[in-house]
């Protein structure tokens, strides 16, 4: 018999902060966009919670992917889809869609998720 339990120590992307934050800005991003216009429901709007999406979709299938060199290509997506997210809520701010106060709330999160991000990718590519 085994004298210690082994507990199995999983490496997934859910382990991941990047991959955390990410997902906490697109429920974010997700309820901010619920107040849009209607007129909005085809354009903006689902183009920004297609691009929040991107960032979590894009960090998760490069943890999957069998190379360090393939998992920082997937950041490195992830992080061009965070940018557009940030430009869409600009524009969304300027149209009065979110308030300034949700839109700097927003931003502040991106850069947040950019922060983690780039430090996820930096150390990938010294480990590739």
């Amino acid at each position: 018999m085994w004298e210690k339990a082994e507990i199995a120590v999983t490496n997934t992307f859910r382990d991941l902060i990047a991959w955390q934050k990410a997902k906490t800005l697109a429920r974010d991003i997700y309820l901010a966009t619920r107040r849009f216009p209607t007129e909005e429901q085809y354009a903006l709007r689902d183009q920004l919670r297609k691009a929040v999406i991107s960032v979590s979709s894009n960090i998760a299938e490069g943890k999957g992917r069998a190379t360090q060199r393939d998992f920082c290509h997937f950041l490195v997506q992830a992080r061009g889809s965070l940018y557009e997210v940030e430009s869409e809520l600009e524009i969304a701010r300027d149209l009065h869609y979110i308030t300034d106060t949700e839109a700097d709330q927003l931003v502040a999160s991106c850069n947040e998720v950019a922060r983690v991000l780039n430090g996820l990718i930096n150390s990938t590519k010294t480990a590739a």
